[in-house]
């Protein structure tokens, strides 16, 4: 698979986590493995939600583990913007498309509102939308306008969306049945993650996306928007979550396994073992380098289901 281009993509709203380590090894292990390449890109769109000194430790621990990239913030001029916050010119010219094609309308409902229209029908992070705004008239619009700003969802036609991940198998989904009109703007202008995800993978010419399994339902509306302008999805690979003992997911306010806290304690080539042996490459979670990794790499070796992460694997942060 020549020319592959995958990509690491991370938030900056707090310290990057062991789970997210796991994503970007993998994301780095199958783009070389390929002689492929890769973007690194901050998804900052919310900047209410990030903190500036996150930007500084991802570049930081990025490059302590020896995590390369090709395109990316030092080479705006290339590909970039490379943040986010910086694209929203971008992500305005294909709003305007959208609205032109009469693809979007305005809605004013609340999350509330949203909830108790369509319950009892869960849809991923919440309820489907029912369609309350779908069909306002101008007149009805205007009337709303003037009380709150509306928010803007992609109206969905009735189709199946159809994909093979490389590591779940065939996923199905009847994208307006299932999901609903979904927003891709904030009533405070703020571009949605949907919407700007799948536009920068594609502008950025990503060709295969490596990310966590919870991620997973978020896949038929990134292709969905990516088709609505011609564009062809990426190979995905949703690989299986890293779990704490409880059997909850990590999150960047479990300080004690961030990166930042484990560089306290460990070589780069400790963490570059467990990872690895959590991800089957190793028979034992010995120190390594990445040539080491790659040269043993296989998406075939990697666990199907979610890791519990074990205590004593970074034992020494929590003495």
């Amino acid at each position: 698979m020549s020319g592959i281009k995958g990509r690491f993509a991370p938030t900056p709203s707090g310290n990057m986590h062991i789970g997210n380590a796991f994503c970007y090894l993998l994301a780095w292990l199958s783009a070389r493995s390929q002689g492929g390449k890769l973007v690194l890109r901050f998804e900052d769109c919310d900047l209410m939600r990030m903190r500036p000194e996150a930007v500084a430790q991802t570049f930081s621990d990025l490059r302590w583990l020896g995590l390369d990239w090709d395109e990316g913030p030092a080479d705006e001029k290339r590909g970039g913007p490379y943040f986010q916050s910086c694209r929203t010119e971008i992500y305005e010219k294909y709003f305007d498309e959208l609205r032109a094609r009469g693809a979007v309308y305005p809605c004013f409902c609340s999350r509330q509102d949203v909830r108790l229209a369509a319950a009892p029908h869960p849809g991923e992070g919440g309820a489907v939308y029912p369609g309350t705004c779908r069909a306002l008239r101008d007149d009805e619009i205007a009337a709303r306008a003037k009380r709150r700003p509306p928010a803007w969802r992609l109206r969905l036609e009735d189709e199946e969306i159809v994909f093979t991940d490389a590591l779940c198998g065939e996923q199905r989904c009847a994208i307006a049945r299932e999901r609903g009109d979904f927003p891709i703007r904030r009533s405070d202008g703020v571009f949605c993650y949907q919407f700007t995800t799948a536009l920068d993978d594609a502008l950025m010419g990503v060709s295969e996306v490596v990310r966590s399994r919870d991620l997973l339902d978020s896949t038929p509306w990134q292709i969905y928007v990516q088709r609505l302008f011609g564009f062809s999805p990426p190979r995905f690979l949703h690989i299986p979550m890293i779990l704490d003992e409880e059997g909850r997911r990590m999150a960047k306010r479990d300080f004690a396994l961030s990166l930042r806290e484990i560089r306290r304690f460990y070589s780069p080539e400790e963490v570059l073992g467990q990872l690895g042996w959590l991800a089957g490459l190793r028979d034992s979670y010995r120190p390594c380098t990445l040539p080491e990794l790659l040269s043993g790499f296989s998406w075939e070796r990697l666990p199907s289901d979610d890791i519990v992460l074990p205590r004593e694997l970074f034992a020494r942060c929590a003495e």
